[in-house]
């Protein structure tokens, strides 16, 4: 049986004597055949670009830049109140990786980004009408998405970037930003700080009223002549033998009757007083944590080591005109040449 000279497979779609290689010479000649549309093409993209880049039709945007590095103490009492030798954390010493993760935690918070809103007026800044969006928040959010910018440096700092069409308010967000993280942080600690000092002075006021009661048992010891255990029963001793030495029976039966109450209530006299040492121990070592607590919750220490607050910028960010039209004209050159590469590959065929 004889092969089919007409069967697909020896059909050649393509004449492989028409193709030819590419060469400089022909991407030359095929520019230069079509230089006019290039040309044109080039230069409506390069006029659209500067008309969409004018400050009439899109705003320019300013960035201001706030960078600080969080701080590695997190009581102010421990970080100053302690002994040198005994502090686990230098004040002074910048967070590390753990620290700068905290801070951007807090940052990106709901509730910093929402005293941001209620601060600066946010919605009424970007013309956003509750009444008139239909979804106002999440076009806010929007907006904070697009001109707003939290990062980790590979510093270990944090850098707040935000960009506006207003240069002052964007300098005044970025450091806004920044002054919330401290008070958000302040007020977080204190969501411990406060309730730890509520009980260490319920654990003071109990220590003190138990060392009262104390000295009012010590107090009615006295009253039955016990002021002190150990030396008034050497001096009875003393006298007992002098008594007895002298044969003075009189003197010495009272001196025996004062011994025995003596030893009757000296095992409290003497259980007291050690009782009470201990019990002012302790009492000296909750007056010291009241006094740290009362620090923590009562004074300020920032939680933040700024190294560059956000000034007001004087060159705008965005747009980048001769960016935007360079761009632009190259990727018109370049869709202009794959089209016209698609025409003329068709056109062959």
């Amino acid at each position: 049986m004889t092969e089919n000279s007409d069967s697909p497979s020896t059909i050649n779609l393509i004449d492989e004597s028409q193709v030819k290689p590419i060469t400089l010479v022909s991407v030359v000649n095929f520019f230069w055949r079509w230089r006019k549309v290039f040309l044109i093409s080039c230069a409506v993209a390069a006029v659209i670009a500067t008309v969409v880049t004018h400050p009439s039709i899109t705003k320019p945007k300013y960035r201001a830049q706030h960078i600080f590095y969080p701080t590695k103490n997190n009581s102010i009492s421990n970080a100053l109140l302690t002994e040198l030798n005994q502090r686990q954390q230098d004040p002074l010493e910048f967070g590390e990786e753990i620290e700068a993760e905290k801070a951007l935690q807090i940052i990106q918070s709901g509730t910093l980004l929402g005293r941001l809103v209620r601060n600066f007026d946010l919605m009424k800044h970007y013309g956003i009408d509750p009444k008139k969006e239909k979804y106002p928040k999440y076009a806010l959010d929007n907006k904070i998405k697009d001109n707003f910018n939290f990062e980790r440096t590979r510093y270990l700092s944090i850098k707040i970037e935000v960009l506006d069409e207003d240069p002052a308010m964007a300098a005044k967000l970025a450091n806004g930003i920044a002054d919330l993280y401290d008070s958000i942080k302040t007020e977080v600690q204190n969501q411990i700080a406060t309730p730890a000092l509520d009980i260490v002075r319920r654990a003071l006021e109990e220590k003190q009223r138990k060392i009262q009661n104390i000295k009012n048992e010590l107090r009615e010891l006295g009253t039955k002549g016990i002021t002190n255990y150990e030396e008034q029963s050497r001096a009875l001793a003393e006298e007992i033998y002098k008594a007895q030495s002298s044969g003075r029976t009189g003197q010495l039966q009272q001196l025996l009757d004062e011994r025995k109450s003596l030893v009757a209530n000296g095992g409290d006299f003497i259980a007291l007083n050690e009782l009470i040492k201990l019990e002012e121990e302790k009492e000296s070592n909750l007056i010291t944590q009241f006094e740290k607590r009362q620090v923590d919750v009562g004074e300020r220490l920032s939680h933040k080591f700024t190294v560059e607050s956000a000034t007001v910028p004087e060159i705008k960010f965005w747009p980048k005109r001769s960016f935007v039209l360079l761009l632009s004209v190259l990727s018109t050159f370049l869709a202009t040449a794959v089209v016209l590469i698609t025409v003329e590959l068709f056109s062959k065929k």
